[in-house]
């Protein structure tokens, strides 16, 4: 047979690389006083930026959970099984302590140092991150009953990934699930009909179906149940203390558009034991703060899938000629590549900005606590909106090499729309922003206060802000409000992007998102940038380091 298939003007496979070779990520360690954690971080980025962990993703995916409702005999197991790439990924997560060690070891800056962490190991497989977000939130959750969490968030926060159904408490270290929505209500969940019944004992009996029951092997789930005094939020293991199973049923696994290597189920509760967690018939004040931390990861989650495809994107076109010179160099293709840097770096600035809220609000300041509330709703909202359209456009930058699954692109397609559907769809969180307003008015307040220390940076930022203010008096008929949502969520978060831009990041980046998000002298797609954006500085701020280097 003739030889005619030699391979030219392909990029080598990236590889090598380190997640944590990020600018905007370690000045904002320095910045917020948590640079006691960068070679934690700088350790796992050059770990998620390997071969080897690039390969456990991909059998991760490739080769996702199985259901296994009986055994051989007929006996009820309801048991998953995962890919050993998964509970690799897992160890490693738990070990670097990503699920809750901040709640546990309460160092300064503890919780940014865990979402820049968070961060860098999304980078190399999302799916695995839902049990460790979950686990996350749920220790503020559990605290609402004192005893249950002086039981339970030391396992919780143990740096041992303890895989397997066996009594929660004779383990080394836990994971926690969600268990919430129900297929008549989904985000409304006071419309939950799950019911509790008291046994007398202190435990309740749960009957019910869960529409979305995520990764149904952790140890123990915090779900919501009607009670006589109303929705309450209980605890409910999947072993009990005697070593039974709990009448905690799988009935399928979801067949997903993405998030293929996380398991996530139907699930009926018959007659399920199961805690109380705070007051009876206080169940969404209960996990109010949970929803929080999850948002919170959904934000973090989404940057790390923007600065994922961004790094993809910056490789390839560093590697593939067309038309006499490299992709890189063309005029456009700088300006697309230029454009997706910036939006990466104003995701990966607010969720790390959010994330210091987070230990501020944690040492008593108030300020943070409020701020953190409204941004995230807003931030939650557009970021995770920008993710979906982000990772296309990198996708494209690839052509058809980017639409083949080997390229890892369609996985990073496919995974970008669960963050803005999780904790709340872009009308659940748009109208959250509307709630933070109207019930925590110090937000609003602390918003302004942090935008407003960058005035007289921009003129540009000081218009948008002046025309935001402007736009707050029609909020008072609550049915213009609804209307004006979504635009008020986007302008909230723009704003505050555009102000930690201009005092935090390299001036050619806030100066073109000034221009483009709040001046208008942008398009409707990745491209189209003022003529007089810096895209050579942008662009030299976001450059693919090679294996040596990164060595180095």
């Amino acid at each position: 047979m003739t030889d005619t298939h030699e391979v030219l003007n392909q990029a080598p496979p990236l590889t090598g690389f380190s997640a944590a070779d990020d600018p905007a990520l370690l000045a904002a360690l320095h910045r917020e006083g948590a640079e006691w954690g960068e070679r934690e971080v700088q350790v796992l980025g050059a770990l998620a930026g390997s071969a080897e962990v690039q390969e456990l993703a991909r059998m991760a995916e490739e080769q996702p959970p199985k259901l296994h409702t009986h055994d051989r005999y007929g006996h009820r197991v309801d048991e998953v099984e995962f890919h050993p790439a998964w509970h690799e990924l897992m160890t490693v997560a738990v070990e670097q302590g990503l699920h809750a060690a901040p709640w546990a070891e309460n160092r300064p800056g503890g919780h940014l140092v865990r979402a820049a962490k968070f961060y860098v190991w999304s980078q190399a497989e999302p799916g695995h991150g839902c049990p460790i977000s979950m686990t996350y939130a749920a220790v503020p959750a559990l605290r609402a009953s004192p005893a249950l969490a002086a039981e339970y968030e030391p396992l919780l926060a143990a740096r041992t990934y303890d895989f397997g159904l066996r009594p929660p408490l004779g383990k080394a270290g836990l994971i926690a699930g969600m268990s919430m929505t129900e297929k008549q209500g989904g985000s409304d969940v006071r419309a939950n009909t799950t019911r509790a019944v008291p046994t007398g004992d202190g435990t309740y009996r749960i009957t019910g179906h869960k529409w979305f029951t995520s990764a149904p092997m952790s140890d123990v789930f915090l779900t919501l149940a009607q009670t006589e005094e109303g929705l309450t939020c209980f605890l409910l293991p999947r072993v009990l203390p005697d070593g039974t199973r709990n009448r905690f049923h799988l009935m399928r696994l979801k067949d997903k558009l993405g998030n293929r290597s996380n398991a996530s189920s139907e699930a009926e509760y018959d007659e399920a034991v199961a805690w109380p967690v705070g007051e009876p018939g206080r169940g969404v004040r209960t996990i109010v703060e949970m929803v929080n931390m999850t948002r919170l990861d959904c934000v973090l989650g989404s940057a790390a899938g923007m600065r994922a495809g961004l790094r993809q994107a910056l490789h390839h076109t560093a590697h593939r000629r067309a038309f006499g010179r490299e992709l890189a160099d063309q005029p456009l293709m700088r300006s697309v590549l230029a454009d997706l840097a910036i939006e990466s770096e104003a995701a990966t600035t607010l969720g790390l900005r959010l994330a210091a809220a987070v230990d501020r609000a944690q040492a008593g300041d108030a300020a943070e606590g409020a701020l953190r509330r409204l941004a995230l709703a807003a931030g939650k909202y557009w970021v995770c909106k920008r993710g979906a359209t982000h990772a296309a456009e990198a996708l494209e930058c690839l052509g058809g090499n980017g639409y083949v699954e080997e390229s890892g692109m369609p996985r990073l397609y496919r995974e970008a729309p669960l963050l803005s559907i999780w904790e709340g769809s872009g009308n659940v969180a748009a109208l959250d922003v509307l709630r933070a307003l109207s019930k925590e008015p110090a937000g609003l307040e602390a918003y302004f206060a942090e935008v407003e220390s960058a005035a007289g940076a921009d003129p540009r930022l000081d218009a948008a802000v002046a025309r935001l203010k402007a736009m707050l008096p029609e909020l008072a008929d609550p049915e213009r409000a609804q209307l004006l949502a979504r635009t008020l969520a986007e302008r909230l978060t723009l704003v505050l992007q555009g102000a930690l831009l201009v005092r935090h990041s390299d001036p050619a980046v806030a100066d073109a998102f000034c221009a483009s998000r709040l001046g208008g002298e942008w398009g409707h797609a990745f491209g189209t940038l003022p003529a007089g954006a810096d895209l050579g500085a942008v662009l030299a701020r976001t450059r693919v380091k090679s294996p040596a280097e990164v060595a180095g």
